[in-house]
């Protein structure tokens, strides 16, 4: 074949072959020069992520909101329950009050008894019924509320009396006596002079009262309870409180007792002070301060005629119950009895 016809015969196929890839190219899209196709996976693969973080985001806010709003909703709940202890305390000390109540109530038939007893005693004896010791000596030996008979001679009326005829071998009578708490011993000259209070709970049987039960040679013992339950005891001889002319002033003599420091010293030789009468020899006014009525000198060493605070309360102020000796000045007493008998009594 001549080299003419070859060469024409190629060009055909070259020109037959080009138009029959030609649309085939014309189809396949051009190629993107900035990113190949693992960019793309990859942007993919954040885009999913920043939508699952968002997701997470949004879950942990709406858990935050309601462990927030259960946290108020538990507060609110501690504190009604608190508010319900409160309310629960005071309703128990309620309680603690009106059994205490009946309790004196119940005691009182026997009381009646006692005192029906010693009445007809005293009516039809020739020996003078003088105080609780008196009453001891003639077999009466239970311990409650007795009546004294005037006496002409002291020119003293008639007497309620609460006898103590078990301790130390009886025949006390009980002058002064802390255990309840629903009185107070704020008063004034006249009410510490002729006596206060129920003598089956807290009262103060009076100056005049213990000025004439003293006139003899006298012990006086002052008994003191704490909120934990221990007791302890001061004991004196040669009680005496003077007349009103001076002031009931208070003379002790030697102390016998496990208070520790003897905390009634300190008011020996003192005259007796009230809100309305300041006898104290102290600048300040002690009856003020320590809110009673009591041997204050300038001013306390105790303070048995002081504030009862129940327990819980006890530390908060100096003007409560209370016997430097034994718990400090700040330590308010559960319960506090003051009780005289001649020093010749004998069991």
């Amino acid at each position: 074949m001549p080299v003419k016809v070859s060469m024409q015969l190629a060009w055909l196929c070259v020109i037959t072959l080009s138009l029959a890839i030609y649309p085939v190219w014309l189809q396949k899209p051009p190629k993107r020069r900035t990113t190949s196709g693992n960019t793309q996976l990859k942007l993919m693969g954040c885009c999913d992520e920043m939508k699952d973080l968002k997701l997470q985001i949004a879950n942990l806010s709406t858990m935050l909101g309601t462990l927030s709003k259960k946290q108020e909703d538990d507060w609110m709940n501690v504190v009604m329950q608190v508010m319900e202890l409160e309310g629960s305390t005071k309703q128990m000390e309620s309680r603690l009050t009106e059994a205490e109540s009946k309790y004196s109530e119940i005691n009182s038939q026997i009381d009646i008894m006692q005192l029906q007893a010693a009445q007809t005693v005293t009516q039809t004896s020739a020996d003078a019924v003088y105080d609780c010791s008196s009453l001891y000596q003639k077999n009466y030996r239970i311990s409650g509320v007795y009546k004294l008979p005037p006496d002409e001679f002291l020119g003293s009326p008639d007497l309620e009396v609460y006898c103590d005829m078990e301790t130390d071998g009886g025949g006390w009578t009980i002058i002064q006596r802390r255990k309840v708490g629903l009185i107070s011993f704020n008063r004034d000259w006249k009410q510490y002079k002729e006596g206060f209070g129920n003598i089956r709970g807290d009262f103060w049987l009076g100056n005049e009262n213990i000025y004439r039960l003293s006139r003899r040679p006298t012990l006086l013992r002052v008994e003191l309870e704490d909120w934990e339950g221990n007791i302890r005891y001061a004991q004196y001889n040669q009680f005496t409180l003077s007349n009103e002319f001076n002031s009931y002033r208070l003379f002790l003599g030697n102390y016998t007792g496990n208070t520790g420091h003897d905390s009634l010293r300190y008011h020996n030789n003192t005259a007796f002070s009230t809100k309305d009468k300041d006898n104290d020899k102290c600048v300040d006014d002690c009856a003020a301060l320590r809110k009673g009525g009591y041997w204050y000198s300038c001013c306390t060493d105790s303070n048995l005629n002081g504030v009862y605070y129940r327990k819980g309360e006890h530390t908060k102020n100096m003007d409560g119950i209370t016997w430097y000796g034994w718990h400090g000045s700040t330590y308010s007493l559960k319960r506090v009895e003051m009780k005289i008998r001649p020093e010749d009594f004998k069991l």
